[in-house]
């Protein structure tokens, strides 16, 4: 079993801060659209927690999951453009959920933060930090 830890490690890692980042990002969104949905578009609520998201994201993921030295403006612009692809695509995917198929705002970015989490990892491994 020790084994199977030492040689996920870095897997390991990636779901203990993704899930950190996760919740924080979430929690901002859910916060965000539970007090201000009636004055600001979902795009804006989203585009914060973005924001809010990626910069936690990035910090946990440069110095406990790949421990990279270095290298901070381009990695922060490689990073952007990983999770940039993943918010346009979760713009894309949020109203299509809610409006089309009558899914709950809250389950909706649930599910679409799931599937978003198993994409950057791949892209952050082969691009952001590789």
């Amino acid at each position: 079993m020790i084994d199977a830890i030492v040689k996920h490690k870095s897997k390991i890692a990636y779901l203990l801060v993704g899930g950190w980042n996760t919740l924080l990002g979430y929690g901002v969104f859910a916060l965000l659209y539970y007090y201000f949905s009636d004055r600001l578009s979902y795009a804006v609520i989203l585009t914060i927690s973005y924001v809010i998201s990626i910069t936690n994201a990035y910090l946990g993921y440069k110095f406990f999951v790949f421990k990279t030295k270095g290298g901070f403006i381009k990695e922060y612009f490689r990073f952007y453009v990983v999770y940039g692809g993943t918010y346009l695509a979760n713009m894309v995917a949020f109203p299509v959920a809610i409006k089309y198929m009558g899914v709950n705002p809250y389950a909706a970015q649930v599910i679409i933060t799931f599937i978003i989490m198993v994409v950057s990892y791949i892209s952050h491994k082969k691009f952001s930090f590789g």
